[in-house]
């Protein structure tokens, strides 16, 4: 297929987060991508450590003011904007007081308060999807990195499969060795239920007859719903690389750090 646009939901971009915070690939593969050709979008969450005047961030008033309600409570969509030198990588930045704001030094607010990583995951990933329909943008390739973003599969397969930004994509999920400890909150699947998703839809979170979900069922669900897989870092959880190999789903091993030839490549393959 063309590579003409592709979209990454990812759980951080340096050097908004440096040091490897969250343990995903950074800028390297979409600015390699954007170099190759393709017309780039990346999406981020804007968590309280990012400096908005160092990194120059600025609110984009016109895909702003839209609420979000999960669970039955309201929540603002700000979106920000930054764009990476030399290449122009344009860097969107999901926002909102009560996810992303509050920040302990040497902390994310992702560890600071774990129990609202549910809410947070989805609110993540339906405010990026809004804002792709708002700027009429539409992607061929649709590249999901780090835990945060495992819901934007099921959310792209299902509600909005028809959409016009959405409806011709491949989707591809990156597999990393970044697990975070303990499980979602226990509501988890009881919200996303809420959501509108079915039992049959929601299979691999109750596959052990709990309604915990912890790390590696959100990982499972991501694959379940991705038209791809990559293992993008070493030392993967070897039961996720066999069960993404099992579903019979296009599986890239893992290429190396930063081997952009060999991402490109499995793209054209979709």
């Amino acid at each position: 297929m063309d590579v003409n646009k592709v979209l990454y939901i990812s759980q951080e971009i340096d050097p908004y987060l440096p040091d490897g915070k969250m343990s995903t690939f950074g800028r390297a593969l979409p600015q390699g991508i954007q170099e190759k050709g393709a017309e780039v979008r990346t999406f981020m969450p804007k968590f309280g450590a990012i400096n908005e005047r160092r990194n120059q961030l600025h609110e984009v008033i016109r895909l702003s003011g839209m609420n979000i309600d999960i669970d039955d409570t309201d929540h603002p969509l700000i979106i920000k904007v930054a764009t990476l030198q030399p290449t122009r990588l344009q860097v969107y930045f999901i926002d909102n007081d009560d996810f992303f704001m509050r920040h302990t030094p040497g902390k994310l607010e992702t560890e600071e308060t774990p129990e609202e990583n549910d809410e947070r995951a989805i609110f993540f990933v339906r405010g990026v999807v809004e804002t792709v329909k708002k700027l009429r943008w539409e992607s061929s390739i649709v590249h999901c990195t780090g835990w945060i973003c495992a819901l934007a599969p099921l959310y792209l397969k299902t509600k909005y499969e028809d959409d016009p930004s959405f409806r011709s994509c491949k989707i591809v999920y990156s597999l990393f060795d970044n697990a975070f400890d303990g499980t979602m909150d226990a509501r988890m699947y009881e919200k996303l239920k809420g959501e509108g998703f079915t039992d049959e839809q929601l299979a691999s979170l109750k596959a052990d007859g709990s309604d915990a979900v912890d790390w590696k069922k959100l990982n499972k669900l991501a694959i379940d719903f991705s038209d791809a897989v990559v293992e993008s870092s070493q030392n993967v959880n070897p039961e996720l690389v066999e069960y993404a190999k099992a579903s019979g789903k296009p599986f890239l091993p893992y290429p190396g750090e930063d081997n952009i030839d060999a991402y490109h490549e499995f793209y054209k393959s979709l």
